[in-house]
This record gives structure tokens, sequence and C-alpha cells, in this order.
């Protein structure tokens, strides 16, 4: 686990350094790749604007306001290039990376934004206080890591929401044409998906800590599987 932590970190540091000169290794991916039949499958389906943290349909489900502390586990870039810097509530934000993270608090400072913390670290074991966020996502994270670490993110997610506290994660779909081109891509960027189970599996250890509101997990042919979930939890 620590290894494959590591192995996302420097590949998502890198990432940002290239990005400084403005290079965009998904623009210049290998023709093992861009020549696979599947290939336009993938790139077909990154046009839909139901997938990524973008997606309009994280907010109206989360619903934030004022009031409310927000989590984005697994941040990357959110706040600057998603949104998540107009919602009105509270946001805090862990990544693996420190250059996104010092990238995030740059920009926090250059625009004068007011947040409540960025936090680089990994999201199984986070520094915040127990039913403390009303709010959260975790999106593009859970594909990196097998089983033991994904149950181990689950419960700290669990332990950090407030009961009923609504989040939204996603998980990518293996069995898929355009979920197995993600994964040579990830492959090729250094930082390969582990995720190790069908989403049935996935489901009997997310019901232990969460409702499922909704999802998309019957669709067979799709690159991932988005869950929106309600916190199980009785204080």
């Amino acid at each position: 686990m620590d290894k494959q932590l590591d192995l996302v970190a420097k590949s998502y540091n890198k990432t940002i350094e290239l990005g400084k000169k403005v290079i965009n290794l998904y623009e210049n991916l290998p023709e093992y790749i861009t020549n696979d039949p599947d290939y336009l499958i993938y790139k077909k389906e990154l046009e839909n604007d139901n997938i990524g943290s973008e997606n309009i349909k994280i907010k109206e489900f989360l619903e934030p306001t004022s009031n409310m502390n927000f989590i984005d586990l697994g941040c990357c870039l959110n706040f600057m290039f998603k949104g998540y810097d107009k919602w009105p509530s509270k946001y805090h934000g862990v990544d693996i990376s420190s250059k996104n993270i010092e990238l995030l608090n740059e920009f926090i400072l250059k625009k004068g934004l007011l947040i409540d913390k960025l936090y680089c670290g990994s999201i199984h074991e986070t520094p915040f206080a127990d039913n403390y966020f009303d709010i959260g996502a975790c999106i593009g994270v859970l594909e990196y890591f097998e089983k033991d670490y994904v149950e181990k993110s689950l419960k700290e997610m669990h332990r950090i929401l407030k009961p009923n506290g609504k989040l939204v994660l996603d998980i990518p779909n293996i069995e898929s044409k355009s979920g197995k081109i993600m994964m040579k891509i990830e492959e090729y960027m250094r930082r390969p998906d582990k995720f190790n189970m069908n989403y049935q599996e996935f489901e009997k250890i997310l019901k232990k800590y969460f409702e499922i509101v909704k999802t998309n997990s019957s669709d067979s042919n799709s690159m991932g599987f988005s869950y929106y979930l309600r916190c199980k939890k009785i204080l």
C-alpha cells in the first residue's frame, strides 16, 4: 500500500511540473493506446458531463450551503478548475500529491479566497474529528487501490461524516471497454489502477457504512460507477 501511495504521489507531482511547462501527457499518449479500437469509446465517454468531479449532479445531490463542512477526498485541483471555489460550503481538501496542495495554496493566496484546511496525505487516515463533515466527495481516487485500502478509506469516510451526511464517490468499471483503456492510460502515467473488485463486491463492502441513494452500477458499459450515498451512523 505504501509503495502504491508513493507511486501515485510521484506521478501527480510530475504531472504538475510538466503542466507548468505546458506539457499535457494526455495529449501525447503512445500509439498502442490511441490505436486501440476501444480508445474512441473512451474518448466519447469523456465527453459525457455525468462523469468527473465537475459533474453537476454531485452539487445537486450534496446541496452545499454556507453552514456545511465539505470534504474533497483526493481533491487534486478541483478547487481551481472544477467550480468548487464557487460552492458556499466550507472547503477542506485532502490529496497525496504535495505539488497539488502547493498549487492550490498558491491559487487561494493569489485570489484571496478563504478555505478551512488543505491536508497532504492519504484519504484512509485524515486529521479530522469524528462526525465533522456534512457532505463529501471522493472522485477518481479509489481506482488506484486494492480491496484492503478501499475498505479502510470507506471506514475513514464513515468516521468523519456526520450521521446521514451525504457522500459522492466513484469506482472504475474494470470489465468495460472504456474502463480498460483508462487503466492502460493510468499505467502509462506510472500510477497503475489496482482496483480489483467488480461493483457487486464493492457494494457489499459499501453497504456496511453507507446507504446507496442512487447509482449507475446497472450500466455495464460505463467507464466507472458513481454512488450517491448517506452515512449510516447512530450517535
